[in-house]
């Protein structure tokens, strides 16, 4: 690890062809990456395979945004001087990723990261640590120089304090986190100390709003999409359903249809599995408490409720109807495959029961009226947006959130100024 600010040290042409290698490697050997996230996360094939390429195709943006790295020149009042903006890489970066995602959530921010010309330390999850030691042997089969992208797995036991190590050492200049809200709480407190820059994607608790011109099938189709992706453990799963009272009834039955017809709880590695297990028995935990409370408070379970015979991380996928506000559910990501839905009489009442929350990661509603759709868009308080689509995530467009969500945004043409610091330079005596 160095703290040289030049960091990577080569030129941008140099840095976008070592990253479009990296891509092709990444892309060569697919099936074999999707296969080690299956293994050690546990969701199905089809959804690592669909992983592995989502994470490859961020090295391959970054690698064309490596050659974008623009400055500026201003004209002054005074004639005889010119003012320059530089962007110079922020220096070594500290990256620390979640066990959800364990391939794409690294090439998101190392991708943007080497392209901005910073090394990289990643410590992945220690519930995943192998997705990320593949990524470091295609780095160097790549041609990526040593020490550019280093990785630091560890025990669940010494989690905290190599955390607390990356993000107090005085040669990292720059924290990117992925993870809990608490967590990133913690790793803020340790990185102001010595005021580094930071970049935190945090919890979520989306809601999913369908209004009465909605279309219901396709409702229901985004519903699906959006909450039982990873068996609901993605930080934009819908959390809350809110459903206007003049479908309701309507969209309850076919969304307790699809999930009865269209998933599968099983292995991962079998054909026909939709969901898979849980990460561990704290998780399971965490979404048979929010079951057993809403239900003790009037909520009615649709279908589902309790572990799945297929083993004791599984869970059965669960729709709970009549939940109210005063559920766990309702104000507590839940991070599993349970869909709470509360009916709502008005707009203003969504859009209020949408924004009570503390965090503002994603949001999703349907509705085919043009105005409302303005209306809803731009009062939600997230960071991103699906209108009528429940898969938001894409590597051209910014990934993060507001209020309790995190700083930052990643992917897009706005990652990489993550990882850049903006040098003024006055040119006198012209």
């Amino acid at each position: 690890m160095s703290e040289n600010k030049t960091g990577l040290h080569t030129w941008k042409q140099e840095r976008s062809s070592l990253l479009r290698r990296w891509y092709d490697l990444m892309i060569q050997n697919k099936d074999d990456l999707a296969k080690i996230i299956t293994a050690e996360n546990g969701k199905p094939l089809k959804e690592a395979q669909g992983e592995a390429l989502y994470s490859a195709l961020f090295l391959e943006w970054f690698s064309e945004e490596a050659r974008r790295i623009y400055g500026d020149i201003i004209y002054t009042a005074a004639k005889d001087k010119r003012g320059l903006v530089l962007k110079q890489p922020v220096g070594v970066a500290a990256v620390i990723t979640p066990w959800n995602f364990p391939s794409a959530m690294i090439t998101r921010k190392v991708g943007a990261a080497l392209a901005a010309g910073c090394t990289v330390v990643v410590k992945p999850a220690e519930d995943t640590p192998l997705s990320a030691l593949a990524l470091a042997e295609l780095a160097n089969q790549a041609g990526i120089p040593p020490g550019v992208y280093n990785v630091v797995p560890c025990s669940q036991k010494k989690a905290k304090e190599v955390g607390e190590a990356l993000c107090t050492d005085p040669l990292v200049s720059k924290i990117s986190f992925t993870g809990s809200t608490a967590t990133g709480k913690i790793l803020l407190r340790y990185a102001a100390d010595s005021v580094k820059r930071v970049s935190m994607e945090l919890g979520g608790h989306a809601p999913f709003i369908v209004f009465d011109s909605a279309n219901v099938d396709r409702a229901v189709a985004g519903a699906m999409a959006s909450k039982f992706r990873n068996s609901g453990q993605t930080c934009v799963c819908s959390n809350r359903f809110l459903v206007q009272k003049g479908i309701h009834d309507s969209f309850v039955k076919k969304f307790a249809e699809a999930i009865k017809r269209d998933l599968r709880v099983g292995n991962g590695f079998e054909e026909g599995t939709t969901q898979g297990p849980l990460i561990n028995e704290k998780a399971i935990e965490k979404v048979e408490k929010h079951v057993s409370d809403a239900v003790s408070k009037g909520a009615t379970i649709e279908t589902g409720g309790k572990r799945h015979q297929f083993g004791k991380n599984f869970f059965e996928p669960t729709l709970l109807s009549n939940v109210t506000r005063n559920m766990i559910c309702t104000h507590e990501e839940t991070f599993g495959p349970l869909a709470p839905v509360i009916k709502f009489d008005t707009e203003e009442e969504a859009v209020a029961i949408a924004n009570a929350a503390d965090v503002g990661l994603a949001g999703y509603f349907y509705s085919q009226d043009p105005a409302q759709i303005w209306r809803v868009a731009e009062q939600l308080d997230v960071g991103m947006v699906g209108v009528n689509e429940g898969l938001i995530s894409t590597v051209e467009c910014p990934f993060g959130g507001v209020k309790q969500s995190g700083l930052g945004r990643e992917g897009s043409k706005y990652g990489i100024d993550e990882y850049l610091e903006l040098k003024y330079m006055c040119f006198g005596g012209l």
